[in-house]
């Protein structure tokens, strides 16, 4: 068996950028992104380089990226919740989701011997390529593109409180209602659907009968914390 090469699969280097609406300057830096040492290692004598460095470089500016967008949406979250809520963005488990969104195992240079072991869907792998990816296109093309590249893919994924479990959003809200005289907070559970094994919560959270938020979750405690995480948003954009 051939390690897999670009376009043996269902997407090449081109259709990516097309797909993500972005085109690269440095296309070799987007190959290198791509480029396991396994792949590396049995290219003897070419000089290719493997994506390890643009990962050490993309974990710092998704860090960088991720704690602006923080500080500026959430003005009255304290520095240990921004940096919880941060750790939940940036975890492997997190970063894998996006890279599986985005179909980047299927453009991964791998050798032989990583391939047969089933490295392609291996979680660090792909964590580690999408940092890969986030470091090569700051290289290529600034802060300003990587933003605009996570506005599309992390960020709205932020809003809709899928990281919220780690922090509690309930509390945050009720402090500043209080804090600020702003009335009564209700909760109250909208529907519940699915199956009993696989079930789904819809919550909102209403503040002197207007609807602020509204959340979903695997629990009721989980959809009311996405409730409230937008519910912040809300007073927080007015503020």
């Amino acid at each position: 068996m051939h390690s897999v090469r670009e376009g043996e699969r269902g997407m090449n280097f081109k259709e990516l950028q097309e797909k993500i609406g972005i085109v690269f300057t440095d296309e070799s830096l987007m190959r290198q992104a791509f480029t396991h040492s396994s792949y590396v290692n049995e290219q003897r004598g070419k000089r290719i380089s493997d994506n390890e460095r643009l990962e050490f470089l993309g974990d710092a500016v998704l860090e960088l990226t991720v704690s602006q967008f923080l500080y500026k949406m959430f003005p009255k979250m304290s520095e240990g919740e921004m940096t919880k809520l941060r750790a939940a963005i940036v975890c492997e488990p997190s970063l894998v989701k996006f890279a599986e969104l985005l179909q980047f195992g299927e453009l991964v240079l791998l050798g032989k011997g990583e391939e047969l072991t089933g490295g392609r869907q291996r979680p660090a792998l792909l964590a580690d390529v999408f940092e890969a990816f986030v470091g090569a296109l700051y290289l290529d093309q600034g802060l300003d593109a990587v933003f605009q590249f996570l506005e599309k893919y992390v960020y709205p994924r932020i809003d809709k409180g899928e990281f919220t479990q780690v922090t509690d959003f309930k509390s945050q809200l009720q402090e500043l209602v209080q804090q600020d005289s702003l009335g009564e907070i209700i909760y109250r559970i909208l529907q519940e659907r699915g199956p009993a094994h696989n079930r789904e919560f819809v919550s909102e959270v209403i503040l002197n009968g207007n609807q602020l938020g509204v959340g979903s979750g695997r629990s009721k405690k989980e959809a009311e914390q996405r409730a409230a995480a937008l519910a912040l948003m809300k007073i927080e954009t007015k503020a």
